[in-house]
């Protein structure tokens, strides 16, 4: 379990900061080759940063509970 909670961090931070990371679907990738490259780049890392905030709350949520029942 240890090395999970080591693990998870750590693979979503290399995931978020990966340049290579696409996270549109068919329609917004589309509508972002109307808009331009820089647009394009902008609407991903809204994307990537609106999918980031659950997972680091679940990830909290996650922590916290595994601390409690560790302790009993």
């Amino acid at each position: 379990m240890k090395k999970l909670c080591f693990i998870l961090p750590i693979g979503m931070l290399l995931l978020t900061l990966s340049n290579q990371v696409m996270a549109q679907c068919s329609l917004c990738t589309k509508t972002a080759q109307q808009l331009g490259e820089g647009p394009a780049k902008g609407l991903n890392n809204g994307i990537l940063m609106l999918a980031l905030t659950p997972l680091v709350i679940i990830g909290f949520l996650a922590y916290r509970w595994y601390l409690s029942n560790k302790e009993a």
